[in-house]
Order: C-alpha cells, then structure tokens, then sequence
C-alpha cells in the first residue's frame, strides 16, 4: 500500500493535480524546498523533510535530504528492515517523485556562469532516486510527469503500484540519472583545462560526451530482411525533428531502417526551401526536387524528374498535405510520405493506400538549424556539426567567367545547388527552373556523375544549369557537360586547374559561379 510519499520535484508540471490526488487517498506527503512551498500555498497537506527528519536544511538547501531517517526510509526491505529503521526514528516510504536541478536548461541559458551551472548540479534528488530504483521491489519511483495519471490509476485501484510498474518506473530513473550524470561530465570535460573554469569558453567537442536514447519502436527489419534492427530516440530531440515525427497512415508494414535512413534523407532536403516544394528520394539520393506555386504541382514535376526511380520512393513535403496533392501522390506507389502535417480530407485518400507509411512532424526546423551528427565506424563515432549553411551561396558567390548567369540560370543553379547538398559525392545536378532534371550521385569520377546527370536527363539536359558539389579536378566534366548544352554552373572552387576549368567554360560560353563551399556527403 502506499502510504507515504516524498515529492521533490523541478519540473512541477502536473504536480499539484497528483498531490491533491495522493491526499485524498490518505497518503502522507513530504517535501522540501521550492515543492513543499507550493503544496502549502496550495493547501495541499505537507510534512516538511526538515520536521521528518528533525535536521534543518544546512549550506543554503544544498544538505537536506541526504539523512538517515530519507534513505532508511526509502531502501527499508519491509519485515526486515523494520527495527533498524525504528532505531532511526524514520517510517517507510513508499512512493518518490522527483525530478531534478533543470542543468541542462542552466547550461544552455545565455550568459550563465560556471558557479551558476555548478550549483545546479543535483545530488540529494540523484540519490533518492537511485536508492527508490533500486529497492523498486517496494518502492515505486517516478521521474516523469507523463507517468503521473498512470500511477494514480493503479493506486485508485488497488492502493498500490504493481510490481511490473514499479520496475519500468526504475529502468526509467536508472536511464533518467545517467543521462542527467552524462551531462555534468560533458560540461565538465569541455572546460579548458587550464585557467579559472569559464562557461563561455566550452570546448564543442568534449572528452567525454552520453547519447541518451530510448527505443521508440522496432523496425521491419534492418537494411535487408535477414537483419533485425529497432529505431531508438534522441533524448531531448528537437520538436520538428523525425525522431518525433508521428504515424499517420493506414496501419500498414511497420518502417525498415532503410525507410528511415531514406525518409530522413529527404526531410532534410525539402527543409532547404521556403516555396512549396516536394522532395523525393531512392535510396538516400534526391532523384527528383521541384517547388511550385502549390504541393501538387511541385510534386507531380518531381516525379517527371525520374518518373522511373520515383516508383517506390520516399517523398517529402514542406506545407501542409491538401487533397489535390494526396490525390496525386496516391498515382504512385511509394513507400513513405513526410510532411509538416495534412489536411483531414487528405488522410482519407492516403489512407487508401494501406501499406503507405505517412508521417507528420509539425512545424519543420529551419534548413540552418545547427545540431551534432553521428556516423558510427568501427569502434567509434565520427561526430560533426550539421551542414546548416542556409543556402544563399549561389547568389552571393562570385562570376568567374567572361558571362555572367542570366537570372533565369541562377534562379536554376540557386535550385540545384541546395539540392547537391544532399547527394552523395561525387554530386552533379541539373536544373532548370523550379526543377531537377538530372542527378548523378555517388560516383568515384566526377566526370561519371557528370555522364550519369546528363543520360538522366536526357535532352532535357539541354539549356539546363549544373551544381556540382565540390570542384571540378579537370577540365573534362565541364567539357562534357557543354557538350550536352549545360549553359551555366556552380561550383565551390579552389582547384589547382581552375584556371583551364574557367577557361574551357569561356569557351563553350558557359557562365559559372564559385561559392567557395564544399558540400561533400559522404
């Protein structure tokens, strides 16, 4: 039976809804601090640790639960541990809840200093915590306000928590102070070593860095059927992000790693633009981008960019999912749909296609939206920071060649070059306006991805621009792309031949454009 509560929580969400809760159920509640005040000017009944411990809270709050009387009665092992905690003068405790000391928020708050952080180190909540997990066979703990109205349910029903609960409740305490402690030895170790430790000096790369993640749902399988694989969640991933993206579609297979990897692929593109645009994807690479006055029309002409990689593909979207654009994307057989969210009318025309696995996110993260990625090699990790450049590089670069774009060609090359960002290198893309025409990804010679893009394309290739992700090592894949009337192109620049690239475009009368940035995928 739960009998005694001690709550001590930062994040007081729900709290007052679960205090009033446990006392009318008769459950004696004790507290401290910043909770017990609100539990009183809410008259709510409340025990204060410090009259249940008979010890005052010492060095401004920092020493208040960490006493005999808080642990003995929380690790207590029922009949036998009873005369030991008599001797105490402490009582069983059943229940915790508690949070903790929100560092995380205070280490990303701007202009916060290193004592201001450390002081937001918990410790007396990690311990309750830790200790209620791990006599779990008696105590339940609660770490999160979204498990409050489950843990209610169980004790209007029976009086108590169920042993089932009261071990998912610890698992999630256990992972809820090893991310928390992860954190602390992050901030830590990217301190400089030398010097008074300051706050505004993090190292981006500290020695010691946790991923926190929790398995949101198994996969179809991995990246082929005789692989298992499972999908797990970024703790404190971002709103907007796949990660939180929620299913809509028919009920359907469940998604496959390579679903996802693709699906995240082509998110990330259509990020990049602010008209309405539809990306879609065959296995990680773009093979069809267009934006449009509305959805259904940048989808329809993403298609047509390669009708034939598109069956089967992933599509994403950057507005609102209408029915003119679900009537059109139903046309098709694709394994997923992406967007910010869909009109009601349109769900019920992809829902008829039962095996689509439709997804929404909300609001999208803008394409600058800077984060950490990680690439798992033998051993290891590689980390990096997301490529966030926002994608303003082609107009704001520099002419190199005797002719300079026409605004139609840099409208194009504008296009294709935030689509290049997202291919996989050696990239070569060909627009025209408001569409790809041609993509050539993943090659080990630049000018076979030229050669790929241009056979793609075929005559469409013909009065359309190229992007190309990093430079052009020679002369011959500007020269073929001439050859198949590429009128201009955008190129990052910086090769040792760039003068005999520059001149083999004057010479074909080709405009190209330096952006001075690389936009290897690897």
């Amino acid at each position: 039976m739960i009998r005694r509560a001690l709550i001590s929580v930062s994040d007081k969400t729900g709290l007052l809804p679960l205090a009033r809760r446990l006392a009318e159920k008769g459950v004696e509640i004790l507290s401290t601090g910043g909770t017990q005040r609100a539990l009183q000017d809410a008259n709510v009944p409340v025990i204060g640790v410090e009259a249940y411990t008979g010890s005052p809270e010492v060095m401004d709050g920092r020493v208040k639960t960490l006493h005999p009387r808080v642990h003995g009665g929380i690790l207590m092992r029922g009949a036998i541990d009873e005369d030991d905690l008599a001797r105490l003068g402490g009582q069983p405790i059943d229940l915790v809840v508690c949070n903790l000391y929100p560092f995380e928020a205070t280490v990303r708050r701007p202009g916060v200093t290193h004592p201001e952080i450390i002081e937001n180190i918990d410790i007396g909540g990690p311990s309750m915590v830790r200790s209620a997990a791990k006599n779990h066979a008696r105590v339940a703990v609660v770490v999160d306000p979204a498990d409050y109205d489950a843990v209610l349910a169980e004790i209007d029903g029976a009086g108590e928590v169920s042993s089932a609960t009261r071990r998912r409740l610890a698992t999630k305490a256990f992972a809820h102070t090893a991310a928390y402690d992860g954190m602390v030895a992050g901030y830590l170790s990217s301190l400089p070593e030398e010097g008074e430790p300051n706050a505004a000096e993090r190292e981006p790369y500290p020695r010691f860095r946790t991923l926190a993640l929790e398995r949101a749902y198994p996969l179809r399988y991995g990246e082929n059927p005789h692989q298992s694989g499972a999908f797990y969640r970024e703790r404190g991933a971002a709103a907007g992000s796949l990660a939180l993206a929620e299913s809509l579609g028919a009920g359907g297979k469940e998604l496959s790693f390579n679903n996802l990897v693709d699906v995240d692929a082509a998110f990330e593109a259509v990020r990049e633009f602010t008209q309405p645009a539809a990306v879609v994807v065959k296995h990680t690479n773009p093979c069809g981008v267009a934006v449009a006055g509305d959805l259904a029309t940048a989808y329809r002409t993403a298609r047509e960019a390669d009708s034939v990689s598109a069956f089967g593909g992933i599509v994403a979207l950057n507005r609102e999912v209408d029915r003119a654009a679900a009537e059109v994307l139903v046309e098709t057989f694709l394994e997923c749909v992406i967007a910010p969210a869909y009109a009601p009318e349109a769900l019920e025309v992809l829902r008829t296609k039962k095996n689509l696995r439709v997804l929404a996110t909300g609001a999208l993260l803008p394409a600058d939206h800077r984060e950490l990625t990680f690439k798992r090699v033998g051993g290891g990790l590689v980390v990096q920071e997301r490529d966030a450049t926002a994608g303003g590089e082609v107009r704001g670069g520099k002419v190199v060649t005797k002719r300079a774009p026409t605004a139609q060609e840099l409208e194009a090359l504008d296009l294709g070059w935030r689509v290049c960002k997202h291919v996989k290198s050696n990239a070569i893309v060909l627009t025209v306006p408001g569409s790809t025409v041609g993509v050539g990804a993943g090659q080990m010679s630049r000018v076979e991805s030229v050669r790929i893009a241009c056979s793609k394309a075929g005559e469409r290739a013909r009065g359309s621009v190229l992007a190309s992700d990093a430079y052009f090592p020679f002369p011959d894949g500007l020269a073929l792309a001439a050859e198949h009337g590429i009128t201009a192109v955008a190129q990052p620049g910086g090769s040792v031949r760039d003068p005999e690239v520059i001149a083999a475009a004057d010479a074909a009368g080709v405009a190209m454009v330096f952006t001075g940035v690389r936009h290897f995928r690897h």
